[in-house]
């Protein structure tokens, strides 16, 4: 069980990570583990690329004046 969450807090790290919002010492702490574990290396490959297809692939609707007018 130990192993969820260490994969668990991975993925927060990568996410943060891609996101910008890790400090400098855990960006440097977290790409070392990268370097040293490929497993680590396929999360964020996998993060990545989702993000790529997210923002190239889906779409988002375009709002009406009128709604834009009523906020």
């Amino acid at each position: 069980m130990g192993n969820v969450k260490n994969y668990q807090d991975l993925v927060a790290k990568v996410t943060m990570y891609l996101d910008n919002e890790l400090s400098p010492e855990a960006e440097r702490e977290l790409l070392k583990e990268i370097k040293s574990n490929p497993e680590y290396f396929t999360v964020l490959s996998k993060e990545r690329s989702f993000r790529e297809f997210i923002k190239s692939k889906v779409h988002r609707k375009a709002v009406s004046p009128a709604l834009i007018q009523s906020i």
